[in-house]
């Protein structure tokens, strides 16, 4: 099963996530509060990322375009959430999808395999 990063620095959400993508077979890896965002990505080499707008290391939005401008990432599949409405700005970061906290696992996981399947290598 292809392999997902959570970038979330809320420990009670990241916590839920982990459960929820472990019950549905996804492999996940997580990115602590020191690590730096595109290093974690170029070690652990995710097929997508579950990236919050807030964390503690910046801006998941600066984030999403070191991504996007980055060659060696332009397969991973980037899902953006947030509690505020920022579907504009996520988008224009380089997010693929936007996902407006809270919202249901079904969402999530639909999302997930909506990048899986469109970032085929």
């Amino acid at each position: 099963m292809p392999k997902i990063m959570l970038a979330e620095d809320d420990a009670t959400m990241l916590s839920l996530l982990k459960t929820l993508l472990k019950l549905e077979g996804f492999d996940t890896v997580t990115l602590s509060e020191q690590e730096n965002v595109l290093e974690a990505i170029h070690r652990e080499n995710p097929k997508v990322i579950l990236l919050d707008v807030h964390l503690t290391q910046g801006n998941g939005v600066d984030f999403a375009r070191q991504i996007r401008s980055d060659a060696e990432l332009h397969n991973v599949y980037v899902i953006m959430q947030s509690g505020m409405n920022l579907i504009d700005e996520c988008k224009n970061a380089g997010a693929d999808e936007f996902l407006l906290k809270p919202y249901m696992p079904n969402v999530l996981i639909d999302a997930i395999k909506k990048g899986i399947t469109s970032r085929l290598d």
